[in-house]
């Protein structure tokens, strides 16, 4: 079974892990030139080339330290690793969908552990 065809789980991803993924699908690519990559392959790709700035392990450290809040799920987490929003109301457009919302304190504490991954 080829990579572009295997179910790596159903687990989140922040965008970093998926980066070295795709990194597999490039080295596989990079044996076969004359293989051309699907479009949306190719925009996965050249998306976590530009918006994956931190390293996997530093990324989830990141997603964990923002689990230990009460009110930030590990989907929320990984949105938040990804996004990191710098301001409360770019945070609070990440928790638009959510049926309660965060008051001043726990933005500012969410945006003070998002501060130090800058």
């Amino acid at each position: 079974m080829s990579i572009f065809k295997q179910k790596i789980g159903q687990d989140y991803q922040t965008v970093a892990e998926i980066k070295v993924l795709l990194e597999d699908v490039e080295a596989e690519r990079a044996a076969d030139p004359d293989r051309d990559l699907r479009y949306e392959l190719a925009r996965a790709i050249e998306h976590v080339n530009r918006f994956a700035l931190l390293d996997p392990e530093e990324s989830r450290t990141f997603v964990e330290e923002l689990a230990n809040f009460e009110k930030v799920d590990s989907q929320t987490a990984i949105k938040i690793a990804d996004l990191k929003p710098q301001s409360r109301d770019e945070l609070r457009s990440v928790y638009a969908h959510e049926r309660y919302a965060l008051d001043g304190t726990e933005l500012d504490d969410i945006l003070d552990v998002v501060a130090r991954y800058l």
